[in-house]
């Protein structure tokens, strides 16, 4: 079992004995792609929860920085600046994170959307630097990792959709074995 700290000071134990957890790696803080996933998490936040899942974001900057732009996230938010968790599972930084062109649609509305709504802008030199790969971890509360998705560009991640989609699968599975 691991124990994290959010960037509210809250200690998350994972596994979590009563539920599933999802871990999502993002990128930096003020990240305009994460942010606009993590609002659609916010959103069916409720969703999520009622589904038996406890979401838990990583992002690669300092506490610092991450608290002016995670404040209202409805989930616990954890500051991995050495990227001491990201290497235990394998979430890597590449330059095909910015460069595949199935990103770049999302990059602009991204920005837009954070123009638009005043978001604060992220620093111009980001801690860990913007050449993250996001990921996903869905872990049993027995500590088993159900299922998992290591981000192909920085776009590349589950949707809630699919998030739901896998807690199911795991449930289904649990039912049908009792």
């Amino acid at each position: 079992m691991e124990t994290y700290e959010s960037v509210t000071g809250e200690r998350i134990s994972v596994p979590d004995p009563e539920r599933l957890v999802h871990l999502q790696f993002r990128r930096f803080a003020g990240c305009p792609v994460c942010n606009l996933h993590l609002r659609s998490f916010v959103q069916r936040h409720e969703e999520v929860v009622g589904a038996g899942i406890r979401e838990v974001v990583f992002f690669h900057s300092p506490a610092d920085e991450l608290r002016v732009h995670v404040e209202d996230l409805p989930f616990a938010v954890v500051a991995d600046p050495d990227k001491r968790v990201y290497t235990a599972y394998g979430v890597e930084s590449r330059a095909r994170a910015l460069a595949d062109p199935r990103v770049w649609g999302t990059i602009v509305r991204a920005v837009v959307t954070g123009l638009v709504k005043r978001a604060p802008l992220p620093s111009l030199t980001p801690h860990g630097g913007r050449l993250g790969l996001p990921a996903d971890f869905l872990i049993a509360p027995g500590g088993e990792v159900v299922a998992s998705k290591r981000g192909r560009h920085a776009y590349d991640q589950w949707s809630v959709d699919e998030l739901l989609a896998h807690a199911d699968d795991f449930f289904g599975a649990r039912r049908s074995v009792t």
